[in-house]
């Protein structure tokens, strides 16, 4: 076969040059030299496809990176702005209020007020009226005791309109089946400008059968000899309406004491001068 083939190579290159003969020898001698032209060309377009390819790869790897890079540098999107909750605002007295308080000369009368209208206005039942009245009188502490006969006594502060318009003087004697004795706390409630201007007349009574609405920890309202609600022991009795333009509730301090009525209590009332 390879003989063949140098023959066919030797007649052709016969043909393409006349004028030259070749023989068996030569057509082996130019079919090396074509092989390895052959190889030559095919050796320089390997590394043309070879360099052609690197430098595509470096290309498509500058492309990456650039990419990547610009990725990199480009900020994540911000999220979602999240509306801060915030809890409920918890109920204050009113600014108002505390700013009468603060008129009290004796600042130890001064600080006694408005730790008991802060005990009061922490119970919920009250807070209705601390929103809706035409005046109040807060008695910081009213001592009471007794065997049977009691008597109870305190002072008090009165304001109109969130303005102290003067003190009040309790008194209150009870007759009936009681033993003990009990502080506690105590405010009235003044609905309009006609129950402001009875309390305020002078001397004013409740009557027997006037209740108030015991708060205290641990109290509950009872019925008591002289009528009305007292504070004992037990759960605490809930009472949302003025009563001829009344509105009274009471926080024990301590103590132990049968009943806790309010019937049967005097005020004397002494404008501010």
């Amino acid at each position: 076969m390879a003989v063949d083939s140098y023959r066919l190579l030797s007649r052709f290159m016969c043909v393409l040059v006349p004028e030259r003969k070749y023989h068996e020898n030569d057509a082996r001698i130019s079919h090396i030299v074509l092989t390895a032209k052959i190889r030559q060309t095919m050796i320089a377009r390997s590394s043309k496809v070879l360099v052609t390819v690197i430098a595509l790869a470096a290309i498509s790897g500058c492309s990456d990176k650039t990419q990547q890079s610009a990725a990199a540098e480009t900020p994540a999107p911000a999220a979602p702005a999240v509306a801060e909750t915030k809890p409920p605002a918890a109920p204050e007295l009113p600014p108002a209020l505390l700013a009468a308080v603060k008129t009290i000369p004796d600042e130890k009368e001064q600080l006694a007020v408005q730790s008991a209208l802060v005990d009061f206005f922490a119970s919920v039942p009250t807070r209705p009226f601390f929103a809706a009245n035409y005046g109040l009188v807060v008695f910081p502490t009213i001592g009471k005791g007794g065997l049977g006969i009691g008597g109870a006594h305190g002072s008090g502060w009165v304001f109109k309109q969130n303005v102290l318009t003067g003190t009040a003087k309790m008194s209150q004697i009870t007759v009936g089946l009681q033993a003990g004795g009990q502080a506690f706390s105590q405010i009235v409630f003044l609905e309009d400008q006609r129950a402001y201007d009875k309390f305020t007349s002078g001397n004013f009574e409740l009557g027997a059968q006037a209740s108030a609405v015991a708060l205290s920890s641990g109290a509950q309202a009872s019925a008591s000899t002289a009528g009305g609600a007292g504070a004992g022991a037990g759960d605490t009795q809930v009472k949302t309406a003025y009563t001829d333009g009344l509105a009274i509730f009471t926080k024990a301090k301590g103590g132990l004491m049968y009943e806790a009525s309010v019937g049967g209590q005097k005020f004397k009332f002494e404008a501010k001068k």
